[in-house]
């Protein structure tokens, strides 16, 4: 199974949300997830998005593979970094 930290869209018509997940790449967009890890109002900005950090380094230690636009949200709120100073202590 190839997990990806994707956008889920919820909202209505010309007022987008967005829910971040953790879902199986083979389901559709707005299918079945796996774990909810955070929210993305677009009207709102990249830096307003709200995401669990513990939730998104977990699956990313798990081998989760975020999408372009999650791995901006995530680098913007320094989730990645965070990350890859984890791998680096853990080669170690």
């Amino acid at each position: 199974m190839s997990v990806k930290i994707r956008l889920t869209r919820i909202g209505r018509h010309e007022d987008p949300f967005y829910r971040i997940v953790a879902a199986d790449s083979h389901f559709a967009r707005d299918g079945r997830i796996i774990e909810q890890i955070g929210v993305y109002d677009p009207s709102k900005g990249i830096d307003a998005a709200q995401i669990n950090e513990e939730l998104a380094i977990k699956w990313l230690n798990n081998g989760a593979i975020p999408s372009d636009s999650v791995r901006t949200m995530l680098a913007r709120k320094g989730i990645m970094t965070r990350f890859a100073e984890s791998k680096k202590k853990a080669s170690k």
